[in-house]
């Protein structure tokens, strides 16, 4: 469940303590893993967790434009390159933290086959996050574009906000297919998986994180950045499907 953001700057605009509370921002992908990581985080550390959950390239102009955020986990490099461009980013914090993997879902009472991405050709309607900004999207596009279908495609995508968007238009019967992450469509009864995105034809998929500068929290930021890459985070992660890189300092 996304936490409204103006909701979330109310909230940090009259806090009881600043140092109580850390504000991360989170690509949208990453809702459920966060969600339990915050609990323990909470249970481990005392402080409380508030997550904006979205696209990240809405999260990152939300940041770039001053909202006080004190972490930011996005689903692409380029994304915090923005943040990062803008000054925003804690030395040292900035780290590579996970990967996932492209799959094409249907509907689960969907009779379609795919068993490569030119099968994608006969469908009508094809849900992806926005490709002209949204990571997923942009992931989905770039695949789509190695295989040589993207132009054949393109007049039957339908953008929307972000991956858990695309999903739910899936689920509802709303389009005929969708490319969204392997982790999105493990979380869900209501599609099937038909084809999923090799490392050699998808594009390289990792989620940076880093404490930001801006927030209210600055210290907070640093601890939940650094909680993200110890034991317990990584077990919740990969229990949720994700790759846990090695959490090394990006170049």
């Amino acid at each position: 469940m996304r936490t409204p953001l103006l909701a979330l700057l109310l909230t940090f605009a009259f806090p009881a303590s600043a140092a109580e509370r850390v504000l991360v921002f989170a690509a949208a992908s990453t809702t459920d893993a966060l969600q339990e990581i915050g609990r323990a985080y909470t249970q481990e550390h005392g402080a409380t967790v508030e997550f904006a959950f979205g696209a990240s390239s809405d999260l990152a102009r939300q940041a770039v434009a001053g909202a006080p955020a004190d972490a930011f986990l996005s689903a692409d490099v380029a994304k915090m390159d923005q943040v990062e461009k803008a000054g925003l980013l804690q030395p040292g914090t900035r780290a590579d933290l996970l990967s996932n993997q492209l799959v094409v879902v249907v509907p689960v009472d969907s009779k379609r086959k795919v068993a490569s991405a030119a099968d994608l050709r006969g469908v009508k309607r094809l849900a992806l996050a926005d490709p002209a900004a949204v990571p997923a999207g942009l992931y989905a596009k770039a695949w789509l574009e190695r295989t040589g279908v993207w132009k054949e495609l393109e007049p039957q995508v339908v953008p929307l906000l972000d991956v858990r968007a695309a999903l739910t238009a899936v689920e509802a019967g709303r389009v005929d297919a969708g490319v969204v992450y392997a982790t999105d469509a493990a979380m869900s009864k209501r599609v099937r998986v038909v084809f999923s995105v090799s490392e050699k034809e998808g594009p390289r998929i990792v989620y940076p994180v880093a404490a930001l500068s801006k927030g209210k929290a600055s210290e907070g930021g640093q601890t939940f950045v650094r909680f993200l890459q110890g034991d317990i985070a990584r077990r919740i992660f990969e229990r949720h499907g994700f790759t846990v890189l090695a959490g090394k300092p990006s170049p």
